[in-house]
């Protein structure tokens, strides 16, 4: 689990949502599908499902960006923490 925070670390709420729902999905279709006799191929379509949705619910959370650099941002953050100037809404 440290490794993976390490490695989401600088990633955009979507890349952290496709890993996290990607090792979920793989962990919880490996359980399943061992206990119907293919473990591996329980965990490939898990993990391929997980980091489909994953990436869906991340990037349903990135609601606003810097009209200076294009960066996304999460609706809780209201100021680019790089150019300093007010976030607006992306419009989908």
């Amino acid at each position: 689990m440290v490794i993976l925070s390490l490695a989401v670390m600088g990633c955009t709420t979507t890349q952290k949502g496709a890993a996290t729902g990607g090792l979920a999905g793989a962990t919880l279709g490996g359980i399943i599908g061992h206990q119907s006799g293919d473990g591996v191929a329980g965990a490939a379509i898990g993990g391929a499902v997980g980091t489909a949705a994953g990436m869906i619910v991340g990037d349903k959370l990135e609601k606003k960006f810097c009209p200076e650099g294009g960066e996304v941002y999460t609706e809780d953050i209201k100021f680019c923490p790089k150019h300093g100037v007010e976030l607006k809404i992306r419009d989908r």
